[in-house]
């Protein structure tokens, strides 16, 4: 599965769960996952602090 694949079931299901169970529990469900993504990183050992600032893109300037 691609990530644009996964992106979009993510969404997808986060949407279907709103429209179901209301905006408090699809915050819950979205917090829950992100707390498993970040506790399974850590885990790995994949997850460091400087790691996510060189994600970070300085934005493109119009002339």
């Amino acid at each position: 599965m691609s990530r644009q694949q996964f992106g979009f079931l993510a969404g997808f299901l986060a949407v279907a769960l709103w429209a179901l169970a209301g905006v408090g529990v699809t915050a819950i469900a979205v917090l829950a996952g992100l707390l498993g993504w970040l506790v399974v990183r850590v885990l790995d050992g994949d997850f460091s602090v400087t790691g996510l600032g060189d994600r970070r893109t300085e934005p493109r300037r119009r002339r």
